[in-house]
């Protein structure tokens, strides 16, 4: 069973003001350019791409690390920014086959109305119609206005919302796809149109009603709401519901998934292995996945794709992933490793600063009010909804739950290169570009050579060093550090290291010591004290 039921409670998240109480922050690096803070102006970029066929379910080889996301179907890998719309494409259809099933393109018809205090929608779709409503929460002022969509009713501080600038529409998921019903009769407005039997899940049901709701906003002349602004969240089986959402349909600027647990945010092979809902009782409680995840709930290292490519489906656009890392059941361990996953390839796309996992909370109930949310809350609403925001995403990730991503992949990120699709005003930038703050370094003439850039609080740091090999090829690295009095190594990714105060030597990995000359990698470590400005030197071998 999840930890709430969701179906007939209503719990606002108030949350009343930021708390220093940090383990972990980390900057992701990669500054998106103003261009890609919009949403896109359809559903899905990638729809004309070609795909190539999708492997069968009896033939996929057991892989425990999490699938590379830059490699195509055809196994190649991708070189250049605009290569990521038809990998993407090739991501979704996966994660459709095999995870939540199909979601439909927009039906034959769509229309409905919006109003200041609710929104109808009427579909029908090859002689079958349904529909359903939504209603509708204005801030003050004069619209019109972007909005948020809440799912269920619960799982986001509106009030902070409406603050913001951004309307509420609250959204009934069961009026789309109701829950308790067998996976051979399934119920809404959904399967009134695709029928009962349909192999999709619920949680792509509710994305399609999302979609919707979008249609009729942009049919309505957009003199309420904004069809270019919208954001969608909500908490427990409805923050299943808001990741899913915003991974398949690009027309969400934020999404905003809260305690998502299984089946959604926390990586799927990590699930067993963390004493998380397992997948076979999330599988079996609803039918929230896909009929056909059935056949992986006892093997998800057969799965072709994982959350983390699902995170990437998200980028360039904003993502505010929000967990409790007190409640092993909700899979936070496993949550942050997606996070992190899909992070490289906001990193890889130049929108690092798009993505932010929030799990530095106290209050350790699930769904209850976190002051800790507030004010990145309205940032991101600012940012990614209103336009009139900068700030930078972060990974605030709690030392009670903190995935380790290197433990989890053994591919690389690589540093793409300029495409037809982005020209030079607008260009990207990438994971070998300097992150915000920290200091440039030129590629040393030989060997190589070690750039840091810390982020501090009181009593803490994060620091992300980059290696960059010189005029020649590099097959291994070592860095040399001399940490300052009081400063301890807690936690470390990507390398190999050799002590935790004072001199300590942080070497390769099997997968991140060969580089090209002048290519960079990176890794990072958390720390106690104060860091500072180390002496570090690189030796390569």
């Amino acid at each position: 069973m999840t930890i709430h039921s969701g179906r007939t409670s209503v719990i606002a998240l108030a949350v009343a003001a930021l708390v220093a109480t940090a383990t972990a922050i980390v900057t992701v690096a990669g500054t998106a350019p103003a261009a890609q803070l919009a949403a896109s102006t359809v559903e899905n970029e990638g729809a004309d791409c070609a795909v190539p066929a999708l492997p069968d379910a009896g033939s996929l080889p057991t892989n425990a690390r999490l699938p590379d996301p830059f490699r195509r179907l055809d196994n190649s890998r991708i070189t250049t920014t605009g290569d990521w719309r038809c990998r993407r494409e090739e991501i979704k259809r996966l994660a459709e086959k095999f995870v939540y099933g199909e979601k439909p393109a927009k039906p034959q018809s769509v229309t409905g109305t919006v109003s200041g205090s609710n929104i109808t929608v009427n579909v029908s779709h090859n002689g079958r119609s349904s529909s359903f409503s939504a209603s509708v929460q204005l801030p003050s002022g004069t619209g019109p206005f972007p909005a948020v969509v809440v799912l269920g009713g619960f799982g986001a501080d509106t009030a902070a919302i409406r603050a913001a600038g951004a309307a509420v529409i609250n959204y009934d998921p069961y009026a789309v796809g109701r829950e308790g019903t067998p996976r051979n009769n399934k119920q809404g407005a959904f399967y009134s149109i695709y029928g009962n039997t349909s192999p999709t899940g619920l949680l792509m049901a509710w994305a399609w009603g999302v979609s919707r709701i979008i249609d009729v906003i942009e049919s309505s002349g957009g003199t309420v709401l904004r069809a270019d602004a919208t954001g969608v969240t909500g908490c427990s089986r409805f923050g299943k519901g808001a990741f899913v959402i915003g991974a398949f349909d690009q027309r969400i600027a934020l999404t905003m998934p809260i305690e998502s647990g299984t089946a959604g945010v926390p990586i799927l092979r990590g699930v067993p292995g963390e004493g998380a809902q397992s997948l076979s009782s999330a599988y079996g409680e609803q039918p929230w996945f896909g009929d056909a995840f059935g056949t992986f709930t006892g093997s998800p290292n057969r799965l072709p794709v994982d959350t983390h490519e699902m995170v990437a489906m998200v980028a360039p656009r904003g993502l505010f992933v929000m967990d409790n890392p007190h409640i092993a059941n909700l899979g936070p361990r496993s949550a942050s490793v997606a996070a992190l996953g899909g992070a490289e390839v906001y990193k890889a796309l130049g929108a690092g600063d798009n993505i932010t996992y929030w799990s530095d909370v106290a209050d350790g109930t699930h769904c209850a009010n976190r002051p800790e949310w507030r004010t990145p809350l309205q940032q991101n609403i600012q940012k990614h909804l209103l336009r009139t925001g900068n700030a930078a995403g972060a990974m605030r990730i709690s030392s009670r739950a903190q995935g380790n991503l290197a433990e989890w992949r053994d591919w690389t990120t690589p540093n793409l290169g300029q495409s037809p699709s982005n020209p030079p005003s607008s260009q990207p930038g990438s994971p070998s570009s300097s992150p915000p703050g920290s200091p440039s370094s030129p590629p040393p003439v030989g060997g190589c050579a070690a750039s840091v850039s810390v982020n501090a609080w009181t009593g803490g740091f994060v620091a992300t060093i980059r290696v960059t090999a010189g005029a020649n090829p590099i097959n291994g690295w070592t860095v040399a550090m001399t940490l300052p009095a009081g400063a301890t190594i807690t936690n470390s990714w990507n390398t190999t290291r050799t002590g935790a105060s004072g001199a300590v030597q942080l070497a390769n990995v099997s997968y991140n010591g060969r580089l090209t000359a002048g290519q960079s990698t990176e890794f990072g470590f958390q720390g106690t004290g104060s860091l500072g400005t180390p002496p570090t030197t690189c030796t390569a071998t």
